[in-house]
């Protein structure tokens, strides 16, 4: 197998230190760590914001999957409480009709919250779009250092409030909604769905993809894998430190649902989750945690554990070929809440 970082774990499941799997690196993702450390380009937190952005507008769809075709998108705007005009992509699978509207995913996209777009998670919408034979609304929500906390999660609100109401103009059946995002978006997906409980809507799922969920970074799997596997500790540091506005916002729940405050939010009465994790991720603890936060409130909570994945392992999925099983699941997921037929 390839040469991995350091830490590996050994194949004795009882030499394994708390937080770190027992099973291996997938080899395709040894393999990509080792290229990443043999190119030594300066990581995300090592750059100035403004070119850490640019830096992952380049490189996110290199290893992610073709596009796959859909039947229409569409760019439209959502107005902010604060007058701002937050973009938003609208992919769908096939014309909407008025007798049969379309179930619908709000996506939000990850990047810590300061980097990430519509644009560097495009071939995952639509990969949904098309399989789940659902529309897919991508939501371009502001980013740090320019918009700090609360903003991104006011956006999302925001988001989340015009698309229930906006559902028959856009063709989507208001009774069918997701909700789905991965890493920060998982983030802001598990807090617009306890939003969604307060305000009376009744979105059918909560998709997380690898979710930040915690105040703190003090699980096993922080301690154990803060660095060597793509997403470090001290990278999640520098994205929190572009996004909040002040220390105390760590325990505000909208930021931490998990944990933040002390109890973290309520979520008795929120929407089902499926909640993806991986193995070699330092957020693997809180995605297992939140899932037990979920079920111990009376929420249906499927934890989909892929032990040999980093952090962000979705859009590897043209040089990971184990990705393949992880989309198959998400989007078994979606069309079990939406209630459509698998694919012939």
């Amino acid at each position: 197998m390839s040469s991995v970082p350091s830490g590996f774990p050994a194949s004795s499941a009882s030499s394994v230190p708390p937080g770190m799997p027992a099973q291996p690196l997938d080899p395709q993702i040894a393999q990509l760590l080792d290229m990443v450390a043999r190119a030594k380009r300066p990581p995300l937190h090592h750059l100035d914001p403004a070119d850490a952005k640019i830096a992952y507008e380049k490189s996110a769809l290199i290893l992610d999957v073709a596009p796959a075709p859909v039947h229409s998108v569409e760019d439209m705007a959502v107005p902010a409480r604060d007058g701002h005009a937050i973009p938003v992509r609208l992919y769908a699978p096939r014309e909407a009709s008025w007798a049969e509207p379309l179930p619908l995913l709000l996506y939000f996209h990850g990047g810590g919250f300061t980097v990430g777009s519509i644009a560097t998670h495009e071939p995952l919408c639509r990969l949904l779009c098309a399989r789940a034979d659902a529309m897919v609304l991508s939501v371009d929500y502001r980013l740090g250092p320019q918009w700090k906390f609360p903003t991104a999660v006011d956006d999302a609100f925001d988001v989340l409030h015009w698309v229930f109401e906006q559902a028959p103009r856009l063709g989507a059946d208001a009774s069918r909604i997701a909700l789905g995002g991965d890493s920060a978006g998982g983030t802001l997906a598990a807090a617009c769905a306890v939003e969604a409980r307060n305000r009376g809507l009744a979105p059918v799922l909560q998709m997380l993809l690898y979710p930040g969920t915690s105040a703190r970074q003090d699980t096993p799997s922080q301690r154990a894998l803060a660095d060597g596997y793509l997403l470090t500790a001290s990278m999640i540091q520098w994205f929190f430190a572009q996004y909040l506005d002040r220390e105390q916002s760590r325990d505000d729940w909208r930021f931490a649902p998990l944990d933040g405050g002390g109890s973290g939010a309520d979520v008795a009465g929120c929407c089902p989750a499926w909640i993806a994790v991986a193995g070699y991720d330092p957020l693997h603890d809180e995605g297992v945690a939140y899932a037990r936060k979920l079920r111990a409130a009376g929420v249906p909570a499927e934890v989909a554990d892929y032990p040999g994945m980093i952090h962000d392992f979705f859009k590897l999925g043209r040089f990971v070929p184990a990705v393949a099983r992880a989309h198959d699941d998400a989007v078994r997921a979606l069309r079990t809440a939406f209630g459509t037929a698998p694919p012939v």
